[in-house]
């Protein structure tokens, strides 16, 4: 009997929830360069604004997850884009009369972090009860290349439409597409593949013969804090993943206005040189997913998790070190990008490790992680222009390069194998 491949369409939709959320998160770094005149800001300002939605996103990413875990992502990601949708139109509300109008934009970007919390969150306990784990490398990766996919849209979409309408338009642009998937992921997407009617006898015996964890619903299993708390598994992914995205924010919050700055390039041109390192993103989240995979099945789930992920780390660095100090502006910018892309194809792992080691808990045990990952882009969001300020773009980057060693390290300090112990958070009695 053939397969039915919903879980396949699935993914794909959740990839494209993904490059949605990137499409609001993103546009007010693009638009800045319209916004700090108009409200008389500087860079650091703009870098608080962009700190606040960071700020919302990753104390509300424990939250997303029980959200996820109670009501489902089908549910949970429906609401989160409604949400995103009203809360990026609000920010176009806000005129520079306004009294208190920068502190208004601040509160309204908070908000919006809170909403886009579930994303992620919701995506992993989607990967739990829907993706076998010998797929979870290249689900993982093509779900993350939502990220470098919306990032790299961002930069020439936004740009676009604010040089052509303004920056207001193209917010609202951006809020319309949000709930019009809304809408189309209600309608198709399950929580689970038992509730899909698409979903035929064969996949759905493939998808379970693939699945670690318990098998009572996720809803009514007691989250273990104390367990996920003190695994020192779940504590270095943590830490390795604040080193991730202090590296990966550095790209998506600030090099459209890196580039313009430090090589005197236009609106246009800025935008173009900006969509080259999201595009490598998308590039190394996807084939860094199947080659974990593939690794996993020759060699080792350590080999394939830790070690590829610390080598692809180390690489970063030695990228990031070398092209920011280029002077010409596209060889530097490629150097750039390929560290960016060598970073993401460590991305599916940290997700992979999540949804196994979590099984029915996925979704908090990645809140968890995505919350140190928050922690570390709101501090580089205020970081890098300060760093650019006094001591240039390029020390950023070495910061940044710092930070990609530091990962590397806490990989090789992970147990994958710890996810199947008896004792592990995916071993839930039945």
């Amino acid at each position: 009997m053939n397969r039915s491949r919903v879980r396949v369409v699935l993914t794909i939709g959740i990839f494209l929830l993904a490059a949605i959320s990137y499409l609001d998160r993103t546009n007010i770094s693009i638009a800045g360069v319209l916004l700090m005149p108009e409200f008389g800001l500087n860079n650091q300002e703009l870098g608080y604004i962009i700190s606040a939605f960071l700020a919302g996103y990753g104390l509300f990413q424990i939250p997303g997850g029980w959200l996820a875990k109670r009501f489902g992502p089908r549910k949970v990601l429906t609401g989160g884009l409604m949400w995103w949708a009203v809360f990026t139109v609000a920010v176009t509300l806000v005129t520079p009369s306004l009294a208190g109008a920068f502190w208004a934009i601040i509160a309204l970007r908070f908000l919006l972090g809170m909403g886009e919390a579930v994303m992620y969150p919701s995506s992993n306990q989607f990967t739990s009860t829907w993706i076998p784990t010998q797929e979870r490398g290249k689900a993982n990766g093509l779900i993350f290349a939502g990220t470098g996919t919306g990032a790299a849209i961002t930069a020439p979409f936004i740009t676009w439409l604010m040089v052509s309408y303004g920056w207001r338009t193209s917010f609202w642009v951006a809020a319309a597409i949000g709930l019009g998937a809304a809408v189309i992921w209600y309608w198709y997407g399950r929580d689970t593949p038992e509730e899909h009617k698409s979903v035929n006898a064969g996949e759905l015996a493939y998808i379970k013969a693939g699945l670690t964890g318990g098998r009572k619903e996720a809803a009514k299993i007691p989250v273990p804090w104390g367990r996920i708390l003190t695994s020192k598994d779940v504590l270095f992914n943590c830490f390795s993943y604040f080193c991730f995205c202090w590296v990966a924010f550095i790209f998506l919050t600030w090099f459209f206005i890196y580039v313009k700055n430090a090589f005197g390039l236009d609106l246009k041109k800025s935008a173009i040189y900006t969509m080259l390192p999201p595009a490598m993103m998308v590039v190394g989240s996807i084939s860094g997913g199947a080659i974990a995979d593939r690794i996993c099945r020759n060699k080792s789930i350590r080999a394939g998790r830790c070690t590829f992920s610390a080598v692809t780390l180390v690489l970063t660095a030695m990228l990031l070190a070398v092209g920011s100090q280029i002077a010409d502006a596209t060889l530097a910018v490629s150097v750039l990008a390929l560290g960016a892309g060598a970073l993401y194809l460590s991305q599916s792992a940290y997700w992979a490790l999540a949804a196994d080691f979590g099984g029915p808990h996925a979704g908090v045990v990645s809140g968890l992680v995505n919350t140190s990952g928050m922690l570390a882009a709101t501090l580089t969001a205020s970081a890098t222009p300060w760093l650019g300020e006094h001591y240039g773009w390029s020390s950023a980057f070495l910061v940044g390069g710092g930070f990609a060693l530091a990962g590397a390290a806490a990989w090789l300090l992970v147990d994958p194998a710890a996810r199947t112990h008896q004792e592990g958070l995916a071993q839930v009695e039945a």
